[in-house]
């Protein structure tokens, strides 16, 4: 079973940059898709962004695209969320998550990841 844990979260004012990180540790994650979610107070978790198990593709949820950029360090076991123009709808828990098949190329759908992190709270203040 890997075991992950996120990294990075905080208060940040709008128009800032932060960047999550998740490390895996336990077995290597260089084989499985990684994504991020989150899940805001009163709100259903949503998925935020996901990348092939090889990091040869991404794909982003429609309100953060072109701001955030998901990226994985596979020496490192590490998968990061860069996230720049940062707005008050961005605060949320975020976690990333590793899927439950290999050499996947990953999901929107959360059901299809097995691994999951403690979660990061960042808060973006207006």
């Amino acid at each position: 079973q890997v075991q992950l844990v996120e990294s990075g979260g905080g208060l940040v004012q709008a128009g800032g940059s932060l960047r999550l990180s998740c490390a895996a540790s336990g077995r290597t994650v260089s084989s499985y898709a990684m994504a991020w979610f989150r899940q805001a107070p009163g709100k259903e978790r949503e998925f935020v962004a996901v990348i092939s198990w090889s990091g040869g593709s991404t794909a982003y949820a429609d309100s953060v695209k072109g701001r955030f950029t998901i990226s994985r360090d596979n020496a490192k076991n590490t998968v990061y969320l860069q996230m720049n123009s940062l707005k008050p709808e961005d605060t949320a828990v975020y976690y990333c998550a590793a899927h439950a098949n290999s050499y996947n190329s990953g999901s929107f759908d959360s059901s299809r990841y097995r691994s999951w992190g403690q979660g990061t709270q960042v808060t973006v203040s207006s």
